[in-house]
């Protein structure tokens, strides 16, 4: 089970994961390559994080016409979603992606006694293409490496981009999950 600590240091955000196995790693917060930071979620980033959803989800706007529904069941799934995560990684860390200091996306990873789990990473429609994903990602095996830790994800299998960055990335396929594709990034032993 992972725990962590926050400090700062220097105006930079560190943070000290505890991976419950006698393993500690440093987090993945702080300023990445492309201008990019991640920082803590905080209470205030919450409509930001909503707007995010509802971003991700247009698929339902377009699928439902009353409006009214719409938001009501983005709201439900946002809750739902919150909640799913809480209960099945209760040690779930929570990022926001900024961008010269604007909130462009989120990441939430688990960091597990044997793998670092990416829950969910996601960037508005402004900041898709253009490499920010593949930033944090990198950022997120870099911290699995620390500590030889596979990272693995979960992705549909129909997304076919996705799949691309991540077999570029080195991400390989592991197993069909129920309806979602498990992907596993090893590290290299030195």
């Amino acid at each position: 089970m992972a725990s962590s600590r926050l400090s700062c240091s220097g105006g930079r955000f560190n943070q000290l994961i505890s991976l419950g196995n006698g393993k500690r790693m440093a987090g993945i917060g702080g300023h990445l390559n492309d201008g990019l930071q991640l920082r803590p979620s905080r209470d205030s980033d919450h409509l930001f994080l909503e707007a995010l959803y509802r971003d991700i989800r247009q698929d339902l706007q377009l699928a439902l016409a009353d409006q009214d529904m719409i938001e009501a069941l983005l709201e439900m799934q946002v809750k739902a979603q919150a909640i799913g995560y809480g209960t099945a990684y209760p040690n779930a860390l929570y990022y926001i992606v900024e961008k010269q200091g604007e909130r462009i996306g989120r990441v939430t990873v688990d960091f597990g006694a044997n793998e670092v789990h990416i829950l969910d990473l996601a960037l508005i429609k402004g900041a898709r293409n253009k490499g920010y994903g593949a930033v944090v990602l990198r950022a997120v095996q870099a911290a699995g490496a620390q500590v030889m830790s596979p990272v693995s994800l979960s992705v549909d299998p129909f997304n076919v981009y996705a799949k691309q960055l991540y077999q570029q990335l080195g991400f390989r396929f592991e197993r069909l999950m129920g309806a979602v594709e498990r992907w596993v990034w090893y590290p290299q032993t030195p």
